[in-house]
């Protein structure tokens, strides 16, 4: 079934209406943008031009028993209800593992609804009564041991390609979701763009599928080192947090997008970092020293 934009963004509008009914107490619901509810609602009635941002937000909820807490972090592109809705749910009392398995059961039950029907209720629900087995093994896991064998872990650095990243939604958008996850690296803004990010396998998958959704089509990951660890991976970091990398564009092209950023200069940023191998991967030639 087909639908409008508009028709989709009123149907947003009147699941944000139940959400706020459902959790009526000041900050229960965390939009990242408190004026998103409102601009869309001036894009319907005719009042802004613009297309507005999608509505992004964070619900915690409370679970009784055992008593825990869950973030689920809702994303609503423009045409949900009629294309897939995008949901994570985390809590600082469960491992990787576990997350990934709730995340999973939470995914293929809201892939059971039709086109159309609202599901941001229903998830939240489902959390409610199936979200405590999850935590079963906590007390287990947490328990010391002396025959405990230390986990490995795989640690992994991806280096991602677009033809270009300039749109201050897009930047805002990568440096939130590195920062929200436990990776480091960096996003150099300008033509081409370029991305790496580096953490545990879990994080960076998730920053590679948020990052992209719903329609990024000019990116790919052009590269990716994998080790294995039994640690918390701090000693196999290049970076030190995640950053934006702003450089000097190549030639005077005042305010126009369409300027190359300095690759020389990039070079070198390499090289402080142990990575110049990973030049002529990114723009198949080889890497000449400035100074040469």
């Amino acid at each position: 079934m087909s639908a409008s934009v508009n028709e989709s963004l009123q149907l947003q509008l009147l699941e944000m209406e139940m959400l706020f009914s459902m959790f009526p107490n000041q900050g229960e619901v965390k939009l990242d943008d408190v004026n998103a509810p409102r601009n869309i609602k001036r894009y319907l009635e005719g009042t802004r031009e613009a297309l507005p941002p999608k509505i992004e937000f964070v619900i915690t909820l409370q679970i009784e028993e055992p008593k825990v807490a869950i973030d689920l972090q809702v994303t609503m592109p423009h045409s949900y209800p009629y294309v897939a809705l995008q949901l994570f749910a985390r809590s600082s009392d469960l491992d990787r593992q576990q997350q990934l398995l709730l995340n999973n059961g939470l995914t293929s039950y809201i892939g059971t609804f039709d086109p159309g029907e609202l599901c941001v209720c229903a998830a939240i629900q489902w959390l409610q009564e199936n979200s405590a087995s999850y935590f079963l093994n906590r007390k287990l896991e947490h328990e010391p041991s002396a025959q405990a064998k230390p986990v490995k872990n795989t640690f992994l650095r991806m280096w991602i390609y677009s033809h270009h990243i300039y749109q201050q939604d897009l930047r805002k958008k990568i440096l939130e979701v590195g920062k929200r996850l436990d990776v480091t690296g960096f996003c150099m803004t300008g033509k081409p763009g370029i991305i790496c990010v580096e953490g545990f396998k879990e994080h960076c998958e998730e920053f590679w599928h948020t990052i992209r959704y719903p329609s990024w089509k000019h990116i790919s990951c052009k590269h990716t080192e994998s080790m294995e660890t039994e640690g918390n991976g701090r000693n196999l970091r290049l970076f030190h947090s995640f950053e934006e990398l702003l450089l000097e564009a190549h030639g005077d092209y005042g305010l126009r997008n369409d300027y190359h950023m300095n690759l020389g200069q990039f070079l070198e940023f390499l090289k402080k970092h142990k990575s110049e191998h990973v030049f002529q991967i990114l723009f198949g030639i080889e890497s000449k020293s400035s100074d040469a």
